[in-house]
């Protein structure tokens, strides 16, 4: 929600500045809108408008790049997470504790991402986090292999558990794909400057309006969708977690 509101500011913004550009167009004095000043005035506008253009371009790219990392290390650990399983399930029967524990320790993880709440999400990388990925650890560590087979088994599922439990370090993720404040900032304020030229150009009428009003929206949808990405886990467009989920499944058989 907070996002939503940013945007709804922003659309307020710069839609509200369009109209006062339609507005200040009947106060001033028609030698301040002949050709030769409305020629300036495009030309100014259109050197902020390709200003815009790029870093908006740049944020976009930024948060795509965010959001299909966070989905990457999404599939890349569950397909981490069944193989350890199937590591520990060729070890032998023994290792039926350590395979229940790794399943609570995924589930918990997934419950608290899908959750969306911030202080779920903090969770993943809290200490009592950190405690029972290196308690599930040691348990690995305390097996007695009875053979060469199992000790190849045994190294491997150490070797994979650190990467295995990184599905909590996604909250870290989450924290740190954060858009630039100052950058947000202006670019706001030069779409409001492209806006209210914009509304020097021509008289009012409900066309303009209108036009105006769907380029105002288009702009913070964009910039919604841009704060929404770099926020991977929470809000409205969401890393899917099907591939946790799938692995969940299959844990322990």
């Amino acid at each position: 929600m907070q996002h939503l509101s940013v945007a709804l500011s922003i659309f307020a913004c710069v839609f509200c500045s369009a109209l006062f550009g339609l507005y200040l167009r009947t106060l001033l004095p028609s030698r301040h809108l002949d050709d030769d000043s409305i020629g300036v005035i495009k030309l100014t506008t259109g050197l902020i408008a390709t200003m815009a253009a790029l870093v908006l371009g740049l944020l976009i790219s930024s948060a795509k790049n965010s959001f299909d990392t966070v989905s990457a290390q999404v599939t890349h650990e569950a397909a981490n997470i069944i193989l350890l399983d199937r590591v520990l399930a060729q070890y032998g029967p023994e290792t039926q504790e350590i395979r229940r524990l790794l399943k609570r320790v995924v589930a918990a993880g997934i419950q608290h991402i899908e959750s969306g709440d911030g202080s779920q999400l903090s969770r993943l990388h809290s200490p009592e986090a950190f405690k029972s990925g290196e308690y599930l650890q040691r348990k690995i560590e305390e097996l007695a292999p009875h053979d060469d087979s199992q000790r190849r088994l045994q190294a491997r599922a150490i070797e994979m558990t650190d990467n295995v439990l990184a599905v909590r370090e996604l909250g870290l993720l989450q924290a740190a794909g954060s858009t630039p404040i100052a950058l947000l900032v202006t670019l706001v304020l030069w779409l409001c400057i492209i806006f209210g030229a914009f509304g020097l150009f021509t008289p009012p009428n409900a066309t303009v309006t209108i036009t105006l009003f769907l380029g105002a929206l288009s702009t913070s949808v964009a910039i919604f969708l841009i704060l929404e990405m770099n926020t991977p886990l929470d809000g409205l467009v969401t890393v899917p977690l099907l591939p946790m989920h799938e692995a969940l499944s299959v844990l322990g058989q």
